[in-house]
Formats: structure tokens, C-alpha cells, sequence
């Protein structure tokens, strides 16, 4: 009896001492509450009216530690903001404004800060969310020269979520102006600038240090603080500044207009693909193909391909005895007025392969049995001009017929991202791009050259569609001003299936009357 009790002791003094290690665990002082409240967080803390800010509503915290992206020295900042960021909560970068008055001028980007904002209003100013009620003296400098990494943002997505992207540091990536200033015009005032993707704002302060220099760049990269104001309806309007001309890259002096774009092409028809597949294009000015020629060149990458391996001579590489690398059509006669669509591939002429509707009709400046008949200068006779899924296959315009390894195009794209596209050579050996919306010669960012795709940032391409054999017809969207000479609205890819009777209009669509804002009449989703 008396060894029962002491087991049953034994096992309750056990019992209470797991119950306290429990209970010593749960209290672990690594729990401690951090003084810095993520930027992230404190925003969110806004919900459209003041808020003061205080330990409790900041869960512990009273503090922000972050780094320094305005600059004062270019008189384009409102005047006493210190303009901050950090990427502390969830990789998202977020950013924050505070009025110190004279003394935000002397900090400059990369400086790290500790600021104590315990006490502090946060509340929107003229549009600009800010943490008021904190003076210099709340601010600590802890560090400098703090790498501050480009942050490249689509204007489309700024317009979209300003809050998100305001008092942050940000690239505006080859934008242009629209229209094209004149050469006398300056920087001052409101001036509208497009990336591919939307137009933006950059303002530029009467008092700027840059306000009255002229000649603005056709093309350039714009670093800029986003700031916001509020309309009349209470939204958020983003606008973009510019801290000093130093944050204006120069990337081009001159427009490249491409007289011929992409706007469309069929690479799976419903059946067998031999002498039906083809491609749209987009004329974007009056031509006469008898005196200036084109030429239209497929790539096809498959494994089995010929010659096989990096494409020696890049769009001109041709093909084996059995089968192509690259397979050119020559443009050499025939007219396209502006804005009006023109197609090249296999003489069926059928919109989806064999017995469906024919759209002979239409603008066919270049059409031959391929299946039969050699490419124009290279590309040996196939069955297909398109791969169906695995490797990339691309389709280039170069103006002229005489491609060689060096041609650069005037407009390319790729579905696909497999095979032997680019060598690690020195010289590289690979498929050369054109400045268009997915693609460019020059790294826009570090400035490199990149002239091939998959090189640098040529990493960009459409995706093959699925199942295979559907009759899909990829169609490009996007707007292209031949004024600018640029996208000033990116390509999409949206795939129309079509059927067996499926008609021309289903891959042209109607176009519009003319208009003052488009005086040619032609399909804004294309051409303006």
C-alpha cells in the first residue's frame, strides 16, 4: 500500500513539473515585440480617417527603421518630406512620407533611418498619406550608401493601386512622351509619358532645378518618387517625380518605326497543318511591296530540326536535306494600305485547315504550297512552319530580302521558351531581336547590350495553347502608335478558337469609323 502511494506521488510530482516546463515555454522572451513596425503595417493601419499613433495601436511597436529615397537637391520634391521605404513585411515594398520641414534636406537616398513615430498623426495630406506631428529631432541617420535595388513598375499598375506604390521609389522603363514634345519644349509643368503598358503623369515643379531644359529624350528610363494627390471625387491620382535630371536615363534619340507588325497567325489548325497554316500582320503605313520589299522568316526549333543545335546563322540558318531550321516567304509584290491587316503562309487560303471557310479574299501578299515548294532563299520544303507545343518557334519581318546571321528584324515573337536557342559562345550565336514591346536590344536597366532572344531580359514569350489540334488563332492585342514609333500598349495573347466555318471577320473584327482621335478608322486594339 505504501508503494502505491509513493508511485502515485511520484507521478503528480512528474505531472506538475511537465506542466511547468509547459508553462515556462510558453513564456519563452524570445517572443519579445520588435520597437519597428513594418511600413507595410503602419499603412494598413489607415482606414480614411487620422489615426494617432500610438504603442498600442502599432502592436508594441513605436518606431520605423528604413531607407531614404528622397532627394531635395532637385527642388522637385515636396518641399520638406522625408520620403522613405522598406521591405519588411512579406518581401512588399512599401513606403512613407514625413513633413520634418528644412531638414529633410539633409538626407539623401540610401541613408538608413530610425524614426520615432509614437505620438505621430497619420492622416492624408492634399492626397499624400504622411506621418505628421514628428520633427527632426524624432529622426536618427544609422547608416549610408545603403543599396537602394531598381524597382521596375508598369505604369498600368500604378494607375491601378496608387496607394501601394506612392512615396516609393520607382523605374519607369522606355517610356516616351505623347505626343513628342517639340524641340524647344521643357520639362516644366504636367507632361505625359507612356512605358507600353499606360500613360502616366510626371510633373516637374516651376522651381525645379531641370524645370526649363529642353530637349526632352524621345526615349529614356524615368527613376522617380510616386506621388499621390486626390481628385475631386476623393480617388487617389498617381503622379511620377523625378528628383534631379540625374534620374532620367537617355535610351533612345529617335523613333524605329516598324512598317510591319504582328497581329496574328495560326500554327494548329483543326487536322493536318501542311499548306494551312499562316500569319497576320499589321501594315502601319501605305506600302508598295514591288518597291520595298519585306520578308517573313519561321523559325521552327524542334529537337529533330536541321541543322540541329544553336542556329549557326540565326534567322538565316535555312534547313537539312529532311527538314528546316528557318523557312523564309519573300514580299515582293502586292500593296497594304495603313492599317489594314495582309497575310502570308500556305496557298489553301482556308481560315482552319482543310474544308473550312475560305478567306482568299483577304490581302495575301505571299502564299505557297510549303509543304512542296522550298523556302525563298532557305528553309527546305515541311509539313509544318509552326511547332504545335515542346520547342519555341518564332516568326520575324525583316525589311528587305537579303537576311543574313546580322539582320536585325523590325518585329519578332516567340511561343516557347525550350530548345537550342542561344549559345554561350563568345560571340553568341542565337536569334536576333528588335526593339518592340516584349523585346530589346539594349538592356533597358543595366544598359548592356543584348541583341538575341534569351539574352538578358529577352526572356519574354507567348505560351503555347492546349489541347492540341483545336484550330486556335492567337491573336495580339495591343496598341501601336507609328507616330511614336513604339507599343504604347503592350501585345496580349488571347486565343480565338475557331471551327470550320469560322470567318474573316472573327480574326480582323470590324473596323471603326474615323474618328479626330483616330482619324485612319483603324482598330484601336492594333494601330493609333
Amino acid at each position: 500500500m505504501k508503494m502505491k502511494r509513493n508511485i502515485f506521488l511520484s507521478l503528480c510530482i512528474l505531472s506538475l513539473s511537465v506542466i511547468w516546463i509547459g508553462c515556462e515555454k510558453s513564456n519563452y522572451p524570445g517572443g519579445v515585440v520588435s520597437p519597428y513596425i513594418p511600413i507595410f503595417d503602419l499603412r494598413s493601419l489607415y482606414k480614411g480617417a487620422d489615426l494617432n499613433l500610438t504603442v498600442d495601436n502599432m502592436f508594441g511597436s513605436s518606431k520605423i527603421s528604413a531607407v531614404v529615397v528622397s532627394d531635395h537637391s532637385g527642388n522637385n520634391l515636396p518641399e520638406g518630406l522625408l520620403i522613405v521605404q522598406d521591405k519588411k513585411r512579406l518581401n512588399e515594398l512599401r513606403g512613407i512620407s514625413i513633413p520634418i520641414g528644412p531638414e529633410a534636406a539633409n538626407y539623401v537616398p540610401g541613408d538608413s533611418v530610425v524614426v520615432e513615430i509614437a505620438g505621430g498623426v497619420l492622416k492624408r495630406v492634399d492626397g499624400l498619406l504622411q506621418i505628421t506631428g514628428v520633427d527632426a529631432s524624432k529622426v536618427t541617420k544609422v547608416a549610408s550608401g545603403k543599396n537602394i535595388p531598381v524597382n521596375r513598375v508598369g505604369s498600368n499598375l500604378i494607375l491601378a493601386n496608387p496607394d501601394k506604390y506612392e512615396s516609393t521609389l520607382v523605374a519607369i522603363v522606355k517610356a516616351g512622351f505623347d505626343p513628342i514634345p517639340a524641340p524647344t519644349e521643357v520639362y516644366a509643368g504636367d507632361k505625359v509619358i507612356n512605358d507600353g503598358f499606360d500613360n502616366l503623369t510626371l510633373h516637374t515643379a516651376s522651381n525645379a532645378t531641370f524645370a526649363n531644359n529642353s530637349g526632352l529624350l524621345f526615349l529614356a528610363n524615368y527613376y522617380g518618387v510616386v506621388i499621390s494627390k486626390q481628385n475631386a471625387e476623393g480617388n487617389l491620382v498617381p503622379e511620377l517625380r523625378v528628383r534631379t535630371l540625374n534620374d532620367i536615363i537617355p535610351l533612345s534619340s529617335s523613333p524605329e518605326i516598324a512598317d510591319v507588325i504582328i497581329s496574328g497567325f495560326i500554327n494548329d489548325v483543326i487536322g493536318g497543318d501542311g499548306n494551312y497554316e499562316y500569319v497576320q500582320l499589321l501594315a502601319t503605313k501605305d506600302i508598295d511591296f514591288s518597291v520595298t520589299p519585306y520578308s517573313v522568316v519561321f523559325s521552327n526549333n524542334a529537337g529533330t530540326s536541321q541543322p540541329t543545335g544553336f542556329p549557326t546563322n540565326g534567322w538565316a540558318t535555312g534547313g537539312g536535306a529532311t527538314s528546316f531550321r528557318t523557312y523564309k516567304f519573300n514580299l515582293t509584290s502586292g500593296t497594304a494600305a495603313k492599317g489594314t491587316f495582309f497575310y502570308v503562309g500556305g496557298s489553301a487560303k482556308l481560315i482552319n485547315g482543310a474544308n473550312s471557310t475560305s478567306i482568299s479574299t483577304a490581302n495575301w501578299i505571299r502564299s505557297f504550297n510549303y509543304t512542296t515548294t522550298n523556302g525563298d532563299g532557305f528553309g527546305t520544303r515541311t509539313s509544318g512552319l509552326m511547332a504545335n507545343s515542346g520547342n519555341a518557334f518564332g516568326i520575324a519581318v525583316f525589311k528587305g530580302t537579303n537576311v543574313t546571321r546580322d539582320t536585325q528584324p523590325i518585329d519578332v515573337i516567340f511561343v516557347g521558351a525550350g530548345g537550342s536557342l542561344l549559345s554561350s559562345t563568345n560571340p553568341p550565336v542565337g536569334y536576333r531581336i528588335a526593339n518592340t514591346d516584349y523585346y530589346d536590344v539594349v538592356n533597358p536597366i543595366t544598359l548592356e547590350s543584348q541583341p538575341f532572344y534569351r539574352q538578358g531580359s529577352n526572356t519574354l514569350n507567348l505560351n503555347y495553347t492546349t489541347p492540341t489540334d483545336a484550330g486556335f488563332f492567337y491573336k495580339l492585342g495591343g496598341i501601336y502608335n507609328p507616330t511614336l514609333g513604339r507599343w504604347v500598349r503592350a501585345r496580349t495573347q488571347t486565343t480565338i478558337i475557331l471551327t470550320k466555318t469560322s470567318t474573316l471577320e472573327e480574326i480582323e473584327g470590324i473596323f471603326p469609323a474615323p474618328t479626330t482621335d483616330n482619324p485612319d478608322g483603324v482598330s484601336p486594339t492594333t494601330l493609333r
